[in-house]
């Protein structure tokens, strides 16, 4: 059972950002610990937590926002979303006063864009972070550093850890459990899947209702699950649409409304000017391995069993993983950097692309097997040979368990290598 407290990597980037920023807004899907992280920084500055989600406050908050954020800095609001006028209020605070930095922090589990138009008043002087489920190595307490080290010295990273001891039915647990923390605390999968089915049924009714006015909104329950079954998957909406007998702009906007609530994230294409043979199409994830499996009834027992359908399933699953995990460690790097997959009409594909400020890309692709062949490298070839220079690595992540390097600037590394540090 996991009973620990664990410290979030986005609060040593939320603390850098407070002596910057007026306002951060720190989005992320419920239950992934966002309002534990506010009471964190709040009790470090010394000041209470407007909770939006108690209908006292709420109230309280919506009948005078000018008093509620006139406290002492940082005003912490749990949920802002709840009362979006707070937004204009500070707003009125920051012209009177100016743009003090660690003026305020704001929760939110729906992305800014989503709301209403009275809470765009922010734009332009607040920053925005995503809060991911619990990374492998948050979980484990460790300090990932994989995408730096592969960056800066991708032959150190390879060689740091030759071999790993990891096995298969542990990468399974992995996967199955995720890493929001509540489902994590369930000792029994009967009682993480009650959760994870409990967690879909309130995101898809209680919190769509307050955010969208979406005509089918029934279907949207419906949506997530078939877009399970497609996670790590490049998006057919045509296909999807049909699967759901409704239109194209109703399954948009379906899609659109899981990726507002944080369910689903859409892998935008990468590299379109590479060639004009790349695809334009996104992939799908759903935005934790734990949901997506429970959401397509991948158990360990089920896999065991070694059905090919299930096996099937799990590759996809694995690819979602691997690309959560990273997209966290992304999320925290002191650079920016832009995160897509690659494929083209003739098939060449890349998982995922991470592509650094300066134009150097690191490469990945993530396999359910222990072993790679040439073929596995078809893909990170092609993208090697194209970008020159600017290739810093790529990565086959496997089950396997050694590290090693196949070819020019080509490595093969266990998937537990994302969260051992170097």
């Amino acid at each position: 059972m996991f009973d620990q407290v664990v410290t979030r990597r986005a609060e040593e980037v939320v603390r850098d950002l407070l002596l910057d920023e007026p306002v951060v807004a720190l989005h992320g899907p419920r239950s992934v610990g966002k309002s534990t992280l506010l009471r964190r920084v709040a009790d470090e500055h010394g000041v209470g937590v407007v909770d939006l989600d108690a209908p006292i406050e709420r109230d309280a908050a919506g009948a005078n926002p000018m008093l509620t954020v006139a406290g002492p800095r940082p005003v912490c609001v749990d949920e802002y979303q709840r009362v979006p006028v707070l937004l204009d209020a500070l707003k009125a605070r920051l012209n009177s006063q100016g743009a003090i930095p660690g003026t305020a922090i704001l929760t939110g589990s729906t992305r800014h864009d989503a709301l209403p138009m009275t809470a765009q008043a922010l734009t332009g002087r607040f920053h925005s972070l995503v809060l991911w489920p619990l990374s492998q190595g948050e979980i484990a307490n460790v300090h990932e550093n994989l995408l730096e080290y592969l960056f800066e010295a991708p032959s150190d990273a390879v060689a740091a850890h030759p071999r790993s001891e990891t096995e298969r039915a542990q990468y399974v647990e992995r996967l199955v459990v995720g890493g929001f923390p509540i489902a994590m605390t369930w000792s029994s999968e009967r009682s993480r899947s009650r959760w994870f089915d409990n967690y879909v049924r309130q995101s898809t009714e209680r919190d769509a209702a307050q955010l969208s006015r979406l005509r089918q909104r029934h279907l949207l329950a419906e949506a997530l699950a078939r877009l399970a079954g497609r996670t790590g998957q490049v998006l057919n909406i045509a296909n999807l649409a049909q699967d759901l007998k409704a239109s194209w702009d109703t399954v948009e906007s379906l899609i659109r409304l899981l990726e507002d609530l944080f369910l689903v994230a859409r892998l935008p294409a990468w590299g379109k000017t590479l060639t004009s043979r790349a695809t334009g199409s996104p992939k799908i994830h759903i935005v934790d391995s734990g949901l997506a499996a429970r959401l397509m009834r991948v158990s360990p027992t089920k896999l065991a069993a070694g059905d090919a359908a299930t096996l099937t399933e799990f590759g996809h699953l694995v690819e979602t993983f691997v690309v959560g995990e990273l997209r966290k460690q992304a999320s925290w790097l002191d650079v920016p950097v832009t995160l897509g997959h690659w494929r083209t009409v003739d098939v060449a594909e890349v998982d995922l692309i991470i592509e650094h400020d300066d134009g150097r890309v690191l490469a990945f692709e993530a396999k359910a097997a222990e072993r790679v062949s040439s073929r596995d490298f078809s893909g990170l070839t092609t993208l090697r040979e194209r970008l020159g220079n600017r290739f810093v690595a790529g990565v086959a992540l496997t089950m396997g368990p050694r590290s090693y390097t196949y070819a020019d600037r080509l490595h093969v590394m266990p998937i537990d290598r994302l969260w051992t540090p170097i």
